[in-house]
């Protein structure tokens, strides 16, 4: 019995041992406990860190659907930006006009094919969104694919235009 008990203290206190970093490391990325490293290895830690101090603990995620895109069959690319506060404060954005977000369509060389803000009216009207720790925002809007050749590789770049270090890109295919 005193075996198992002495088993069980020194299981805690190297496990607290090696749990806690004990100098700061100068690579970006959210802190995880050595018990989710070890329940979810593969999972995405990395945070980018940005020059901005007021962004900082945002995180980016863009998916798109479809990610192989039939010319003949889909005529609105639908796209998803997710903005997530994975600080342990809450972060304030402040925008000057209705617009959150742009998209650019783009083909592989960098030339602007597409933009989501010139299909839509944008006013002058001021707002503030407060994303709290662990809460995120989710946009999602569509753009139009007339301008997409088949058989060639595209770039959908999604940026917040107040804030120009929040910026995410993502590749898919145009097919016939």
């Amino acid at each position: 019995m005193k075996r198992c008990l002495l088993l069980l203290v020194l299981t805690v206190v190297a496990g607290a041992m090696f749990g806690q970093d004990v100098t700061p490391t100068p690579t970006p990325g959210r802190k995880r406990g050595w018990l989710s490293r070890i329940l979810h290895p593969f999972s995405p830690n990395v945070v980018p860190q940005y020059k901005d101090p007021r962004l900082r603990g945002l995180a980016l995620d863009l998916q798109i659907t479809p990610q192989t895109v039939k010319l003949s069959e889909v005529r609105q690319l639908s796209v998803k930006v997710t903005l997530a506060n994975l600080s342990k404060r809450p972060v304030t954005l402040d925008f000057p006009t209705s617009q959150r977000i742009e998209i650019y369509l783009m083909d592989s060389a960098g030339g602007i094919l597409t933009k989501w803000s010139e299909n839509h009216a944008i006013a002058e009207k001021p707002a503030t969104i407060l994303i709290n720790p662990s809460e995120r925002i989710e946009y999602n809007e569509t753009i139009s694919t007339r301008e997409l050749t088949p058989n060639k590789v595209f770039v959908a770049e999604v940026f917040f235009p107040q804030f120009l270090e929040l910026r995410i890109r993502e590749k898919f295919l145009a097919v016939p």
